[in-house]
């Protein structure tokens, strides 16, 4: 018995491998993403030794968890003591592991250890995001794919800052309705339901922190929609300089034309704007700059003639017009020629 003892007290350098390995957990804190660090081996969940516990062992573990970059790496039991035995100690990361158990350290079953813990920055724990179920791909219910699959969003957590950054990601342009109660159909399985935190200006929402206290009760009936511009791009075509031509736009990089049924003088002193090119001299018909080719888009922009760009415009309508080529339209602004023609035939 006393020989058993004594192997217990002994500490041994050692390795640990994938078969003794299967998971690590926080447990304590007000999340998943932060609390009292424990391991799972030969069966068994067990504690981390605090002993010169440092941050880049604890951005191993916040790798590992998917929750962000490490903020805090807490020792002497900040988030309480657990009660199974220590399967870790003297952890020594070198701070570019993937999981814990790539780790050196000591493995003892001392009683006097106050425990690790950790403080993730619990950005969200997402893959890439897709809007489901609308009338085009950058149209739908919100959907983001996790750790277990794809998961709805609920619509108290989600707002206008965060749709632009799902919009940008998915190369849609810019949002133009948010939506809950879900208007575009009911999801499945899992939902998100912490508070989203994006300032809209990331580049993937996956950027955005998420709330750790914020976090309400939802269900499908919840789940967030949305519609995106869609247009990225535009240009003016076949005119004699880049201030007049055919409007054409990008939609999903696919460029099309665009139907005269569906256009003003104000959506054209947005897209003048937009260009440099002045104000919006004219909008004319495709017997000015000729008929174009490929997709034909007919929704309706609904511009007050005040945005700085033609995505920031709403859509007041979905619906395909009854549109040919021969309705292609044309918009004339007033480059820096016609300004100077004006004013030297006044």
């Amino acid at each position: 018995m006393e020989g058993c003892l004594t192997l217990i007290l002994l500490s041994s350098i050692i390795t640990l491998t994938t078969s003794d390995f299967e998971t690590v957990r926080l447990v304590g804190g007000n999340s998943h993403c932060s609390g009292r660090v424990e391991v799972h081996l030969n069966g068994q969940w067990g504690r981390v030794c605090g002993t010169d516990w440092e941050m880049t062992d604890a951005s191993v573990v916040c790798r590992e968890l998917e929750c962000g970059e490490a903020v805090e790496a807490l020792s002497g039991g900040h988030f309480g003591r657990g009660l199974e035995q220590i399967w870790m100690d003297d952890v020594a990361c070198q701070g570019s592991e993937s999981s814990l158990m790539s780790c050196r350290s000591s493995r003892w079953d001392a009683y006097n250890c106050e425990d690790a813990g950790v403080r993730c920055s619990e950005t969200i724990k997402y893959g890439r995001t897709r809007l489901v179920d609308g009338s085009h791909l950058c149209s739908g219910r919100v959907e983001m794919l996790l750790v277990g699959g794809w998961s709805s969003v609920c619509d108290a957590v989600f707002d206008l800052q965060d749709a632009e950054v799902v919009c940008r990601e998915l190369d849609c342009g810019a949002p133009v309705k948010l939506l809950g109660a879900a208007a575009f159909g009911k999801g499945h399985a899992q939902m998100w339901a912490q508070e989203i935190q994006c300032r809209g200006n990331e580049s993937r929402i996956r950027s955005c922190p998420s709330s750790k206290s914020y976090k309400v009760t939802c269900t499908h009936e919840n789940d967030v929609g949305l519609i995106c511009s869609g247009y990225t791009d535009l240009r003016l075509e076949e005119g004699p300089d880049m201030c007049s031509g055919r409007v054409e736009h990008q939609f999903n990089s696919r460029w099309g034309t665009v139907c005269n049924a569906c256009w003003d003088m104000r959506a054209a002193s947005v897209l003048c704007r937009q260009l440099n090119c002045g104000i919006a001299v004219s909008v004319v018909g495709s017997d000015w700059f000729g008929e174009g080719s490929g997709e034909i888009w007919a929704d309706v922009f609904d511009c007050d003639g005040s945005e700085g760009k033609l995505s920031e415009c709403s859509i007041s309508s979905w619906s395909r017009a009854e549109c040919s080529h021969r309705r292609d339209v044309g918009v004339i602004c007033s480059s820096e020629s016609i300004i100077l023609f004006n004013s030297g035939s006044s």
